[in-house]
């Protein structure tokens, strides 16, 4: 979401002189997308960004396929997977391709480090927990429901007040944005748009930390992670303005779009990268004809694989789902309401589902350490009409 934004000091001019009240000059840093051409800020620091001490690679990331690469629906409960650890490290990728990574994390222990995605903008929902992103540009207060928009390249460390912390990660290899559709010509988001402006939370607070030491910073580029150790604290930014920076945005400041019949997907739309979308299932009143029916009818997404993470175990069209299911719904197969489902919607008035789903235009891979927590039932879950139960037997 791209408006401009400043926070703390910054002189009148931007590439000129800008001393401290002792004398001392701040040295100013570009942050910018695509060059110097596609959105940026200006951020003024204490000491030069520059102040490398050394690099060393610690980890490489990898992503290994499930050998199984038959057609077939796919539902996994992340919520049963390990929990604790770091909320940048300990990391589970379920999907991915060459757009975007799907990852859940269930993290307990506040990282020493700060954390850069060098290679992809994030786009993190919180299903539980509550905290401080630490960002060089700010503070930015969150908990359940928020979206956090983290841009690529940007420095940050998640400060967690509770311990029970439940999040969906999505790594976009493009430019995460909200839909060209909703803005217009200025960049505006106009009135038909199901949020505004208002909606969305830019870095509140500007701490400086004008400190000297050793600070390790984990970088994440070409699939490795290095560790970059500077000589001073990373947050030492006095001011800084622009149209480049992290914010949050909670889905239930999503106003969903109702008709009096069903209304299709994409009026869920909520962010949009490269290559798939975001969308938040929100609860709303249903379609008010009286021939209407709410449940979405079956449907073939050419072109599209459907993700849906579920932020609640309620969801009008799905059974057998629980806080944390994954689903997948391959292009190439038919997908729709289970069985009992369609028929009961008609008359319903409300839902309180709450969901978020990944639309991406090209097939997704399976990781194979999702397998563990995968429900190798829902394939067959169409066939069983009232009766169905997942194969992990809980």
């Amino acid at each position: 979401m791209h408006r401009y934004h400043k926070l703390g000091k910054i002189p009148r001019k931007r590439h000129t002189v800008f001393r401290s009240k002792e004398g001392n000059i701040y040295h100013e840093e570009l942050k910018g997308n695509k060059g110097f051409d596609g959105p940026s800020a200006l951020l003024y620091h204490v000491h030069p960004p520059t102040e490398v001490v050394s690099t060393k690679v610690i980890d490489t990331f990898t992503l290994e396929e499930d050998p199984d690469a038959a057609l077939r629906m796919r539902h996994f409960y992340t919520e049963r997977l390990p929990k604790g650890g770091s909320p940048v490290t300990d990391r589970t990728p379920l999907l991915f391709n060459k757009d975007v990574i799907i990852s859940t994390s269930h993290p307990d222990k506040n990282d020493d480090f700060y954390y850069r995605n060098a290679q992809a903008d994030e786009v993190v929902y919180v299903g539980k927990g509550n905290g401080v992103l630490e960002t060089a540009y700010g503070d930015i207060n969150y908990g359940q429901g928020d979206y956090l928009i983290i841009p690529r390249g940007i420095l940050h460390k998640y400060n967690m007040k509770s311990e029970l912390h439940s999040l969906l990660i999505i790594e976009g290899s493009g430019e995460i944005n909200t839909p060209k559709r909703y803005r217009n010509e200025y960049g505006q988001l106009i009135e038909r748009s199901p949020y505004s402006e208002r909606d969305f939370r830019a870095p509140e607070e500007l701490k400086t930390y004008d400190e000297k030491g050793e600070y390790k910073v984990l970088v994440k580029q070409r699939d490795l992670l290095t560790e970059v150790t500077l000589g001073h604290h990373p947050c030492d930014v006095v001011g800084w303005d622009g149209y480049y920076y992290p914010y949050a945005f909670n889905i239930n400041d999503f106003e969903p779009i109702v008709g009096r019949i069903h209304e299709p997907p994409p009026v869920h739309q909520t962010f949009q990268g490269l290559n798939f979308v975001v969308c938040s299932f929100c609860p709303r009143p249903f379609d008010f004809d009286e021939n209407s029916i709410p449940a979405p009818y079956n449907h073939s997404n050419v072109m599209s694989d459907e993700v849906i993470y579920y932020a609640k175990d309620e969801f009008m069209s799905r059974k057998g789902v629980e806080f944390g299911s994954l689903t997948l719904h391959p292009d190439g197969l038919t997908h729709g309401p289970h069985p009992g489902k369609y028929e009961a919607s008609i008359g319903q008035k409300w839902t309180d589902e709450l969901a978020v789903m990944v639309d991406t235009y090209y097939p997704l891979l399976v990781a194979k350490n999702s397998l563990v927590i995968e429900d190798e039932n829902y394939g067959s879950s169409w066939l069983a009409g009232d009766e169905y139960s997942d194969s992990l037997g809980e």
